[in-house]
């Protein structure tokens, strides 16, 4: 598989799971769980996933390389045995 499409489909799953549990939450957060919930859900995740999406897509590799450099900095696991 190419690191493009590799790219791209992990921007598109990585959004969508973000976006439909935020979604979800906030919405509850502020709505609270009743009757119109689901529609006001669904307007929320629709607006956000395609937001999400190009973000992930554009800061992706950036957030990437940043957290494998502060990953380094962190102590190795102590290894027990």
């Amino acid at each position: 598989m190419s690191n493009q499409r590799l790219r791209f489909v992990f921007a598109a799953l990585m959004s969508l799971w973000m976006s439909l549990l935020m979604t979800a939450f906030v919405v509850w957060l502020n709505l609270g769980f009743d009757a119109a919930y689901l529609r006001h859900w669904r307007h929320a995740f629709l607006a956000a996933w395609p937001a999400a999406f190009t973000i992930v897509l554009l800061f992706g590799p950036t957030v990437q390389r940043l957290s494998q450099r502060l990953a380094s900095w962190l102590p190795a696991p102590v290894q027990r045995g």
